[in-house]
């Protein structure tokens, strides 16, 4: 493998030598357009596409400014608008024509609409009469439930769709089940009208969340974008890391990370870095299987990247009863150290293929682009510095969009927000808020069941079972059910079905709350680079053109320290920022220690190639150190340390 990728080196090389042109030119690259369930309408039909999206993102600008709802009636608001945009844009079918909308779409469109105004005109008389649900509570609850089911299994598939149905049946046919499962068994007369008129069902606290922060940091996405700031962050990372020793690599990893940090999806981040940085990574003598790997982790990171953290950040925030700036500090050292060990990956790889410096001519200059884009960061810095002093999450992103608007005019030309980009980022930003709504919407169904039937303390019961109350052995028990209760679904849904169920076992276990949260999103999240369902690896792997099966294994080991790091930050709470200033160091350089020997020893590299013995002392230190000891901690640095310098008298005698 790594003599293919030294010639693949040797031939790039060798022809950029020969040309003296650029190799890739960054400005010629388009973004690779990926084929998309939605429809394409045109004339009347997208004016009326174009005019609910419009609205839907001026009634959450309007509730960010002057104060949000109450709670159902704007989730109600909420889903009616984007239900109805989902069965508008989306067919019943990828079979059916994508040009005009189906008779049939209109009439689903219009029931949705009947069940959520039901809620806004006759809300007080249902609060009434709580406990005694009317024959319409009944009939309009089935008729929400099914077609929230089908708006998902629509926008994103069957994963998250056959997860509600088995909870509804698991609800219905509850005596039937053995053991702990077995519960009374709930009706649909009581379950419908449960699901649909409550808090606890379809517009519980996951649409709640989505109705009132997630679709503005989705609309404040669709505005970067417009602005230009999707590909200002892609220059940057390819200019800051594209000269350094496996730069191209490094800066997929740099870019996804910026990416991450206000994208919502694995799968996008991939495809919209990816389409720039793997062609760089191929054309350095990376390994088509090796660039794709690389995008998919890095791009699956961006989903534990504060400050968004693929919007599961806000739910954690109202399920732990906690500020979201907390929820944001404690997240960034665990992933910035998962980037950092991809990072240390593509490094330790260039050095063992021999990678040589891949001198661009074309590559974006750091001063150029810069000069050129430097405004589009301060709305992200406003950002996170209004979180910082205190100010909810709909009013920091509120000025930090309106901030946006009007710095974009110290920008290039092409980059201005003028009246025909806004009005098409309101459009966009509503339309890219339709899946994680679905999904939020399907989740509440989920955790309607799991609420009313007590589930939830079932499950918990299962694992310390199964566990004997041995916490490692449930910690890897709750790897393993996140990763395939998250395997296909987005990841706002990964982490509300994953944390509801598993979280509640490992806190009984003595695992502080906020930490057995996290620990399910990160397994939640890592399904997506996980075969055999790794949407991400798929995604990246058709860029590279790739085998993709050879490249979701790779992605699997580059994405190992996801792996390790929730381990670590479950035994050392020093790594969430939590505890003395001392320990909180100690922990972080400790663990930079630990991530960096597992890179190099999965790559079996790092100043030189590892024997087999220094290779097997770096594949089991991060282990050792899993659990604060200062013992521990000395022997991991002592042997970092050691090969270094082992490593160091076998090059200066090679050179001798």
């Amino acid at each position: 493998m790594a003599d293919d990728e030294r010639t693949n080196n040797t031939q790039a090389s060798a022809n950029q030598e020969q040309s003296r042109e650029p190799v890739v030119d960054v400005e010629d690259i388009d973004v690779k357009k990926i084929e998309t369930k939605r429809r394409d309408l045109h004339g009347w039909q997208w004016w009326i596409v174009a005019g609910i999206a419009i609205s839907a993102s001026a009634f959450h600008l309007y509730t960010a400014l002057y104060g949000l709802l109450p709670a159902m009636y704007q989730r109600s608001i909420h889903w009616m608008l984007m239900g109805v945009l989902l069965y508008l844009l989306y067919p019943i079918s990828e079979k059916r024509p994508k040009d005009k909308i189906d008779i049939w779409d209109w009439g689903f469109a219009i029931l949705l609409v009947i069940g959520c105004l039901n809620i806004l005109l006759n809300w007080n008389a249902i609060s009434d009469r709580e406990g005694m649900p009317t024959a319409s509570d009944i009939y309009l609850g089935i008729m929400m439930i099914i077609l929230v089911i089908e708006g998902a299994r629509r926008s994103m598939g069957w994963p998250l769709p056959i997860v509600s149905i088995v909870a509804l049946l698991y609800a219905l046919f509850g005596p039937y089940f053995p053991g702990l499962l077995a519960h009374g068994g709930f009706p649909f007369k009581e379950l419908a009208p449960f699901e649909y008129l409550r808090t606890d069902g379809i517009f519980g606290v996951p649409l709640g969340v989505s109705a009132s922060f997630i679709f503005l940091f989705v609309l404040f996405g669709a505005f970067l974008s417009s602005s230009g700031a999707g590909k200002f962050f892609i220059d940057l990372a390819i200019a800051l890391t594209g000269q350094s020793q496996g730069g191209p690599g490094k800066a997929a990893v740099l870019a996804s990370g910026l990416m991450g940090t206000v994208s919502g999806s694995s799968v996008a981040n991939a495809v919209t870095t990816g389409a720039f940085t793997i062609p760089l990574m191929k054309e350095a003598g990376y390994k088509s299987e090796f660039a794709g790997a690389v995008v998919a982790a890095a791009s699956t990171g961006g989903q534990v990247m504060p400050p968004v953290m693929g919007a599961a950040a806000f739910i954690m925030a109202q399920f732990l009863g906690v500020s979201y700036w907390e929820i944001v500090v404690a997240a960034a050292v665990p992933a910035t150290l998962y980037f950092a060990s991809i990072w240390f990956m593509v490094h330790y790889r260039s050095g063992k293929i021999r990678l040589k410096e891949f001198s661009i001519e074309a590559m974006p200059k750091l001063k150029t682009v810069l000069r050129e884009g430097w405004h589009l960061l301060l709305p992200i810095i406003t950002l996170v510095i209004f979180l910082a002093l205190g100010y909810s999450p709909v009013k920091a992103v509120f000025w930090s969009l309106a901030l946006l608007v009007a710095v974009s005019w110290v920008g290039k030309k092409e980059y201005r927000m003028t009246p025909g980009r806004i009005l098409d980022a309101l459009i966009n930003g509503a339309i890219g808020a339709i899946e994680v709504a679905a999904a939020c919407a399907c989740s509440g169904i989920i955790i309607g069941v799991i609420g009313i039937t007590g589930v939830g303390l079932a499950f918990s019961s299962f694992v310390l079972s199964l566990s004997h109350g041995i916490l490692p052995l449930a910690l890897i028990l709750t790897m393993i059910g996140s990763i395939i209760l998250g395997m296909g679904v987005p990841t706002t849904a990964q982490y509300v079905i994953t944390s509801t169920l598993a979280a509640p076992a490992l806190a009984q276990l003595g695992v502080p709350l906020f930490s057995a949260h996290l620990f399910c999103l990160y397994f939640g999240v890592l399904a997506d680079v996980t075969p055999p369902v790794a949407l991400a690896t798929y995604a990246a792997s058709g860029i590279a053109k790739s085998n993709p099966m050879k490249t979701g294994f790779i992605a699997l080991a580059t994405a190992a320290a996801g792996f390790l790091v929730p381990y670590m930050f479950v035994y050392n709470p020093y790594l969430l920022l939590k505890g003395d200033i001392f320990h909180i160091i100690l922990g972080c350089v400790t663990a930079i220690v630990a991530v960096i020997a597992l890179s190099a020893g999965i790559q079996g590299y790092f100043l030189s190639k590892l024997n087999i013995i220094e290779r097997l002392a770096f594949m089991i230190l991060p282990f050792g150190i899993i659990y604060p000891s200062l013992l521990a901690n000395f022997l991991a640095v002592m042997i970092v340390i050691a090969v270094f310098l082992l490593q160091k008298v076998r090059l200066r005698q090679y050179v001798l």
